[in-house]
């Protein structure tokens, strides 16, 4: 046997060289989400709560191979059987990757970068206390371990062409689950209507994220000023920016209230969070408003 394998030099190169191949906002958010006490956040492995289960009748998006057709042989509908533990541990993660979000004034991370790692950190959180999680808007199913971490941080970092404003298009998502959607949530809120009600139906509750640049909070702008899309497929050019300031933070006023009263409507909770705000601050109002599991 080779001693120098064992060696305190070789030891820390090799896990420096296992640490090297982690994609990096999977490192980042396991720091970050070493900053918040886990405590009794839900439930720390499998028990009896795997006996536990029921039937319900089948929707559309579950997969074929969830379907229990003895139960179904039995009437003329399908059925899908899930265990409690099935149902109540699990976190839906959905992160707006829209162009807008990428949006970063002076030194700061983009809303996106902040979006990713807090999403993963939360999700971070959630493995260490035995819990599945997953992106909502993937096909593949929740999952616990450290192997869906870094599934999961491969796909957020998986860029590519975007629209200028994202909208959640999540597949069905598990009975009684919790779910985060993290976004600036300034486009069609049509879209986030739709599958936060869905959500709601299936007894799903969660935070709403709205996180945006304290620039696009402040609207500082005066005098000549082009403003254009993320994308550059929207330009428009003023004389005078600072008689738009009035205009502008009414329209968002008024887009937080209504993100607010959807979360009203469907037993969710807001949360606005910006760039230049601790991220770690951040979590934990996260990883408090989420609560323990029902």
């Amino acid at each position: 046997m080779n001693e120098a394998l064992h060696t305190p030099a070789s030891l820390r190169a090799r896990a420096e060289g296992a640490a090297a191949s982690l994609p990096p906002l999977l490192l980042q958010a396991e720091r970050l989400a070493a900053t918040v006490l886990m405590g009794e956040h839900g439930r720390k492995r499998a028990g009896p709560g795997d006996a536990f289960w029921q039937y319900r009748a089948a929707l559309p998006g579950d997969a074929r191979r969830s379907i229990d057709w003895r139960q179904s042989a039995r009437s003329d509908g399908q059925f899908v059987r899930e265990t409690e533990w099935q149902a109540a541990q699990t976190l839906m993660l959905w992160v707006d990757d829209a162009a807008s979000m990428r949006f970063a004034a002076a030194d700061r991370p983009s809303k996106l970068r902040r979006a990713q790692t807090l999403a993963l950190a939360l999700a971070v959180l959630a493995v260490r206390a035995g819990e599945r999680t997953a992106l909502a808007n993937l096909a593949e199913p929740p999952r616990s371990g450290r192997a869906q971490l870094i599934r999961m941080a491969d796909a957020l970092m998986d860029g590519g062409d975007a629209p200028d404003y994202g909208a959640p298009r999540p597949r069905v998502m598990p009975m009684g689950a919790r779910a985060v959607f993290l976004s600036d949530f300034l486009g069609d809120p049509a879209p986030l209507t739709d599958a936060m009600g869905a959500a709601a139906d299936r007894g799903v509750g969660g935070v709403l994220v709205q996180i945006l640049d304290p620039e696009e909070e402040a609207f500082p702008y005066d005098g000549r000023t082009i403003f254009e899309s993320m994308s550059g497929a929207i330009r428009f050019e003023t004389l005078k920016a600072a008689t738009l300031r009035n205009d502008y933070l009414t329209r968002l006023r008024d887009r937080r209230a209504l993100l607010r009263d959807l979360c009203a409507r469907t037993g969710w909770r807001f949360v606005a969070h910006h760039t230049d705000a601790s991220a770690a601050s951040a979590l934990l109002t996260l990883h408090a408003a989420l609560g323990p599991v029902r």
